[in-house]
C-alpha cells in the first residue's frame, strides 16, 4: 500500500460530525513528518463519495481557504450539514468535534 493509499484508508474512518487533522492522519498513516503530504493527497481524491476529505482541517481547527472541490465554503457547509460546530467563520470546534482516534 503507497503513502496515498494509507491516508485514503485513515480519512475513511473519521467518523460522521467528526473532523481530524492532517498532523493526526499524517500519524494514523505511519509517519508524522507527512501532514504536507496529506494535503496533496486529499487534494487529488480519487473517490470524494467515500473519501470523505472535507472532515480534515489544520491543526488549528480552520478549514482549508483551497478546498478541492468548491473552496471553503463548501466545506464549511459540508461540515455544518453534519453538526460540527465552529467557534469563528472558518474554524471548527476542535474541543467538540475531533475525531480522538490516535490521540
Amino acid at each position: 500500500m503507497n503513502t496515498f493509499e494509507k491516508i485514503y484508508e485513515v480519512v475513511r474512518k473519521i467518523p460522521y460530525g467528526k473532523v481530524a487533522t492532517y498532523g493526526q492522519i499524517a500519524t494514523l498513516a505511519g509517519n508524522s513528518r507527512l501532514s504536507q503530504i496529506v494535503g496533496y493527497a486529499l487534494h487529488v481524491n480519487p473517490d470524494p463519495e467515500n473519501i470523505p476529505c472535507f472532515r480534515v482541517v489544520n491543526r488549528f481547527g480552520k478549514v482549508s481557504p483551497a478546498f478541492a472541490f468548491g473552496g471553503m465554503n463548501v466545506q464549511i457547509e459540508m461540515l455544518k450539514s453534519e453538526g460540527v460546530e465552529f467557534i469563528d467563520k472558518d474554524t471548527v470546534n476542535l474541543e467538540k468535534h475531533r475525531w480522538t482516534e490516535g490521540l
